[in-house]
């Protein structure tokens, strides 16, 4: 595996400012904080991509941010919102290969936002929804 920034992190040998750690993920602040607040969750063991993951790990993942979101609208902080976003994947924006959960604390007027592309909204055939739900359906690993 390639120098992975997070995996030091978990290992201590780069600085982070850790503000929850457990068996399966830790959660420290982002060093280039789109907001004040801004937290990465991510899983102790490396993974580059969430499928990757074993599933009570994600599961952990969206724990832990539920807490951090209740977290940051008690602290000092005080945002408005909170967006959880992950990308996984080049073409989703992914810049660190290591699975992590960005926490991300909002204020009115930020000027941070996902935007969806032209055009979204268009309310798509059933057909075509059901044709793409039965390949989904279809590729889904049964549950353990």
């Amino acid at each position: 595996m390639d120098y992975c920034v997070f995996c030091e992190i978990i290992a201590g040998r780069q600085p982070a400012s850790i503000v929850y750690r457990d068996d399966l993920c830790t959660a420290f602040m982002d060093i280039r904080p789109v907001n004040p607040g801004h937290l990465l969750v991510i899983p102790n063991r490396h993974a580059t991509y969430l499928a990757e993951l074993p599933e009570e790990t994600g599961a952990q993942l969206f724990r832990v941010a539920q807490r951090l979101a209740a977290a940051l609208r008690r602290s000092g902080v005080r945002c408005e919102g909170v967006n959880l976003f992950l990308a996984d994947g080049e073409a989703a924006g992914q810049e660190v290969f290591h699975v992590h959960l960005h926490v991300l604390p909002r204020f009115r007027g930020d000027g941070f936002g996902l935007r969806f592309p032209p055009g979204y909204g268009r309310q798509a055939p059933r057909p075509e929804l059901d044709e793409i739900a039965g390949k989904v359906r279809a590729a889904l690993e049964p549950h353990p």
